[in-house]
C-alpha cells in the first residue's frame, strides 16, 4: 500500500504523523510512505532524519486584520495555496497512494482536497482542543476526522465521521529506561532534573524569563536544569550567559532536543508550551508539568489545551507576563520539594493519556482504505 502524509509547520503537527507512519511500517513493511511540507519548514529536516521521503510545496498562512500588510500576505497565501493543491494533485497521480493523512499544519488544506477530489480516501487528525482554520475548511471533505480530545467534537457538524483517538506519539517513548538514562546524564542519586523546553523555535519572552533564572542558580538549587533555547534563541541566550559557569550551576543550554523521549523520561519536572502533541507525550509519560501557552496562536488554543490539564490536576498553568524568574523559581522549588505532589500531578498526567492512539489511528486508516 502507499500512504501519503501531510503536515509542517511545528513539531506537534509533524511527530504525530511520523508516530503513524512508523507504526504503518512496522505492520506492513513492502508499503511506501512520502511526505508533503512546506519548504524551508522543519519537516523539511525531520521527516528525512526518520527515514522518509518528503517533497517541499511553497505555502504561507492566513493573517488576521485589514491593513495593508495583511491584505497582501491573505493574497500570496490564495494564490500559493492555488499553486500548491496543483503540484500536489501531481504527486498523488505520480504516487497513487491508498490514502492521505493529514496531521496538521496550512499544507493539510491543498493535499487533502486535492486527494478528496482525486477520490482518495482522506484523513485528518486535530490535536488541539478546539479545532485549526484547516480542520475547520477540511471536517465536511474528508472522510474521517479523528480528534485528540473528547472535549473537540462539539465543534464539528458530523459526528458521524469523528472518531477519538487522542493524539499518537512516537515508539521511542515505548523504548527508554529513566534510570540508565540518568546514569547517561550523570544525575546522582536523590537529584532532581528541571527540563525547560519552548518549542523548536524558541520563545523570545520565555528564554529572556529562563535566563534570569539561570543567573539565580549557583548549583545549590536542588536540582539540574537542561533549557532548550530553540534555532532563533541559541546564540543570544548563549552570549548574554557566556560569563556564567554554567556547569557549575548546574544549567545545561541545548539549542534543540533531538533526544526528547530519553529527556522527558528522566525528568522530575517539565517547563514547557501546551502544544498537543506535547501534551500527549507529557501525559503518556505521567509527568508533571509548569505550562506557559503560547499567547501567539490562534484562537488561544495552547491555553485552552493547557486548563484541560489543570482541570484533571496534572499541570500548572501560568500565563506571559503574569510572573517573572523569581515567582518561577520559587513554584519549581516549591513543586520539587514536594513529593508527594509531584507523585499526584504525575497521575493526573497519565490519567489523561489514551491507550495506543497510534494504534487506533492506523486502525481507522485501514478502514478507511477498505482492508482493517
Amino acid at each position: 500500500m502507499n500512504f501519503l502524509f501531510a503536515c509542517g509547520g511545528t513539531a506537534g503537527h509533524v511527530n504525530p504523523a511520523l508516530a503513524v507512519a512508523g507504526r504503518l511500517r512496522e505492520l506492513m513493511p513492502d508499503s511506501a510512505f512520502l511526505f508533503i511540507g512546506v519548504n524551508g519548514k522543519m519537516e523539511m529536516e525531520l521527516v528525512p532524519r526518520a527515514g522518509y521521503e518528503i517533497r517541499g510545496l511553497d505555502m504561507t498562512y492566513i493573517v488576521r486584520g485589514h491593513d495593508l500588510h495583511a491584505i497582501t500576505q491573505n493574497l500570496e497565501t490564495i494564490r500559493n495555496v492555488a499553486r500548491s493543491a496543483r503540484e500536489a494533485k501531481k504527486i498523488i497521480r505520480d504516487f497513487k497512494p491508498d490514502a492521505v493523512i493529514g496531521t496538521g499544519g496550512y499544507i493539510c488544506y491543498p493535499v487533502l482536497a486535492a486527494a478528496h477530489e482525486e477520490r482518495i480516501p482522506t484523513l485528518i487528525h486535530e490535536s488541539n482542543a478546539v479545532p485549526g482554520l484547516t480542520t475547520k475548511l477540511l471536517a465536511d471533505r474528508v472522510n474521517r476526522v479523528m480528534l485528540g480530545f473528547e472535549e473537540s467534537r462539539r465543534y464539528y457538524r458530523h459526528p458521524e465521521r469523528l472518531t477519538v483517538t487522542g493524539t499518537p506519539v512516537r515508539g521511542e517513548f515505548d523504548r527508554v529506561e529513566r534510570e540508565a538514562v540518568r546514569r547517561e546524564l550523570g544525575i546522582k542519586e536523590g537529584e532532581k532534573l528541571v527540563l525547560s523546553v519552548w518549542g523548536s523555535l524558541g520563545a523570545e519572552h520565555m528564554n529572556r524569563v529562563m535566563g534570569d533564572m539561570m543567573e539565580k542558580l549557583d548549583g545549590s538549587q536542588g536540582f539540574r536544569l537542561i533549557h532548550a533555547a530553540g534555532k532563533l534563541y541559541y546564540p543570544r541566550l548563549t552570549e548574554r550567559l557566556k560569563e556564567k559557569k554554567l556547569e557549575q550551576a548546574g544549567v545545561e543550554i541545548r539549542e534543540y532536543i533531538h533526544n526528547m523521549p530519553e529527556l522527558m523520561a528522566a525528568a522530575d519536572l517539565i517547563l514547557c508550551r501546551a502544544g498537543a502533541s506535547t501534551i500527549s507525550e507529557l501525559s503518556y509519560m505521567g509527568k508533571p508539568v509548569v505550562m506557559v501557552p503560547s499567547p501567539n496562536v490562534t484562537n488561544n488554543h495552547q491555553e485552552k489545551n493547557a486548563r484541560v490539564l489543570e482541570h484533571a490536576g496534572g499541570a500548572e498553568v501560568l500565563l506571559e507576563g503574569e510572573f517573572d524568574a523569581d515567582s518561577l523559581l520559587r513554584l519549581v522549588k516549591e513543586l520539587l520539594n514536594d513529593e508527594e505532589k509531584l507523585a499526584a500531578m504525575g497521575v493526573a498526567m497519565r490519567s489523561l493519556a489514551v491507550p495506543d492512539a497510534c494504534g487506533k489511528i492506523v486502525h481507522i486508516v485501514l478502514d478507511t482504505c477498505g482492508r482493517a
